[in-house]
Parts: C-alpha cells; sequence; structure tokens
C-alpha cells in the first residue's frame, strides 16, 4: 500500500501531509504516558509485517495489521504509523520522505475508520461467533479501505492512473482475506490472554 516516490502531484502530497500532520498530533494527545510502551511495541509489530512489499505498478501491497492497530489504539494509532513509514522509508527506501504524508494518512486512516465501526463491537462482544465475525471483517476492511485511498490519491494525481487502480484493488483482496484471518486469529489470542490491550 505504500505509494512510490516521484508520482503523487504537490497539491495531493500538500493534502496528505495536511491530514497526516492533524491525525498525528491528535494522536499524541490522545496517547497517554502510561500507553507509549504499547504504542511503540505495536509500531514496531506494523514496521516488520509491512517489510516484505510485491510491487504493483505505482503502489505496492503487502501484510499491514492496521485492523488490529486500530482496535488497540485507537484514535491514538497515527504517530505508531508515521514512525513506522518513516523508518521504512530512510532504511529501505519504501515509498519515500515527500509522499510519508500520504501514506501515513491512507495507513492510519484506514485504521482509525476500522477502529470507529469495528472497535466496539470486537471489544464488548461476549458471543464468540459475533466476535469473530467482526474481527475477520475489520481486517478485511482495514486493507481495501486502505487501497481504495491510495487508488483515490493515485486517481486524482492523474487519471492514467485508473487502470492501475483498478489492478490495485483487484490484488489486495487475497491480502484482504489473509488480513481478515490474521485479525481474527490476533483479537481471539488477545481476548485470552491479554484482554486488557482491547480495552
Amino acid at each position: 500500500m505504500h505509494i512510490s516516490e516521484g508520482i503523487l502531484s504537490g497539491s495531493v502530497l500538500a493534502v496528505g501531509w495536511a491530514g497526516t500532520l492533524m491525525g498525528t498530533a491528535y494522536g499524541l494527545k490522545r496517547t497517554e504516558p502510561e500507553k507509549i510502551v504499547r504504542t511503540a511495541l505495536i509500531s514496531s509489530a506494523f514496521f516488520l509485517a509491512s517489510l516484505v512489499n510485491v510491487r504493483i505498478g505505482p503502489s505496492s501491497t503487502h501484510l499491514t495489521l492496521l485492523a488490529p492497530m486500530g482496535i488497540i489504539l485507537g484514535e491514538a494509532v497515527f504517530p505508531a504509523v508515521f514512525v513506522a513509514l518513516m523508518l521504512q522509508a530512510v532504511l529501505f527506501h519504501f515509498g519515500g520522505i515527500l509522499v510519508l504524508g500520504a501514506n501515513t494518512l491512507v495507513m492510519g486512516s484506514s485504521a482509525v475508520l476500522t477502529h470507529l465501526i469495528f472497535g466496539k463491537a470486537i471489544r464488548n462482544g461476549t458471543g464468540q461467533r459475533k466476535v469473530i465475525a467482526f474481527s475477520f471483517m475489520a481486517g478485511a476492511f482495514a486493507v481495501m479501505t486502505g487501497a481504495l485511498m491510495a487508488g483515490v490519491f493515485l486517481g486524482l494525481t492523474d487519471r492514467n492512473f485508473l487502470g492501475a487502480v483498478k489492478i490495485l484493488m483487484i490484488a489486495h483482496v487475497p491480502l484482504a482475506l489473509i488480513e481478515g484471518l490474521v485479525t481474527l486469529f490476533l483479537v481471539m489470542w488477545l481476548k485470552k490472554t491479554a484482554p486488557e490491550l482491547l480495552s
């Protein structure tokens, strides 16, 4: 889901940075001091999970863990995404520095939306089947929402990217199913071993 450097227009890059700065500032405000270590650990997990990138035209696909990040961190997810993507850009040249704002906005917004839509149902769900269903849907939703937002950024830059956007969306369908399963197993494991992380 990393958008490559040198592809987006200046105005789209500006929108990405504006959204990221607002999201990160709000996320830092919402991060309580006792949860800084938790945020750092989850940011590290995201950093490692998304290191394996498969190129798809002007973007890429990779495991994200955006749904678990959103469910655990809530609105405080933006700083975790920003730091992980910045390190990937500096150390491994994934995405890039100029496009860092857009990439953070794409993935951070996807995680926050997943939190807002599925977080309460997953945290407070008592029936195992309901929690399993919502966890799977959350994982798939986070991936497809991120891919859609990346596609919107590409489409706003140049309509010639619309063909690549279709390929991008189709390529993310198998990943969405995998992320759904990963999120399902992570949520069920956390409910048994560390339910306080979901509170």
